[in-house]
């Protein structure tokens, strides 16, 4: 359970980002996924991180203190198609060098839109964390906008694209927003991770 959510600072590089040896939560996805509307949907609190209704607004590391006891960290969105190619290439720098060097990322958060068939800009992310050993998990957005039948259709195509090229599925989420579906899946999931590298 979430019970205090605070913005701590922006950052434009890993080397800026916060000295702090407390677990870490990053969520990351295509421009325009519903990456902020999610985080906001599990703090509870609807104007935490920035919400748009146009791609690439969030272009920092954002970290936020959770409970006093952890991070949550939005990041940037990959593949902003209306970004100059300095800046989509800055961008992709800036999320691998998060992804490679800070050392209190527990697990990243992938989020992915229900309603579409895999991007190959989402495959490719995510294969890119499995050659790097990036822990990550799936977050299916938006499911709300979809039928049961459709939505369970989707998710197991996807599922079956991934294990062509994987031996083992990742952790996977079902959320909603606006519906709130998912919070109490991935709160619980953290807590666990927090349990499980707590130091003894």
């Amino acid at each position: 359970m979430i019970n205090t959510a605070a913005f701590v600072i922006s950052s434009p590089d890993v080397s800026m980002c916060p000295k702090s040896t407390l677990p870490e939560y990053a969520f990351i996805g295509r421009s325009n996924v519903g990456k902020s509307s999610l985080i906001n949907m599990l703090c509870r609190t609807p104007h935490l991180a920035k919400t748009s209704q146009k791609p690439g607004k969030t272009l920092l590391i954002n970290h936020f203190l959770i409970n006093s006891s952890w991070h949550l960290v939005d990041l940037p969105g990959y593949g902003f198609a209306q970004a100059g190619q300095k800046q989509r290439q800055q961008l992709k720098t800036m999320i691998e060098r998060y992804c490679l060097l800070r050392e209190p990322l527990v697990s990243l958060f992938v989020l992915i839109d229900c309603r579409l068939k895999p991007q190959t800009i989402d495959l490719e992310f995510m294969q890119w964390l499995g050659e790097n050993e990036v822990p990550f998990s799936i977050v299916f957005t938006k499911t709300d906008k979809l039928g049961k039948v459709r939505l369970a259709e989707n998710i197991a195509a996807y599922k079956q694209t991934l294990l062509e090229t994987w031996e083992e599925l990742p952790p996977i989420f079902l959320t909603s927003s606006e519906k709130g579906i998912g919070r109490d899946e991935l709160t619980a999931y953290i807590e666990e991770l927090n349990r499980r590298t707590a130091p003894l």
